[in-house]
């Protein structure tokens, strides 16, 4: 395993990270998704830890959850705490 790329373990505290901001921001799935400009299962898919995203769509989700990077950080924190 490269130890340079993210590993399972990185995209599942990243996806409950994502999740915990878009309740925060009062959106399902789906009307994020569709806010964001991506399919509701793209979304799921990386809230849930099965996939990553490239930076623009990290910015886009970031922006329609009007949050920025050191909100991502603090719930990765809060996320990372959770047993």
């Amino acid at each position: 395993m490269n130890p340079d790329l993210p590993s399972a373990h990185d995209y599942a505290q990243l996806g409950l990270a994502l999740r915990s901001l878009r309740d925060q921001a009062g959106l399902t799935q789906v009307q994020a998704a569709d806010k964001i400009g991506v399919r509701d299962n793209f979304l799921s898919q990386i809230e849930n830890g099965k996939r990553g995203m490239r930076w623009h769509t990290l910015l886009a989700i970031l922006n329609t959850y009007d949050a920025d990077l050191h909100q991502l950080a603090d719930a990765i924190d809060a996320a990372s705490a959770q047993p």
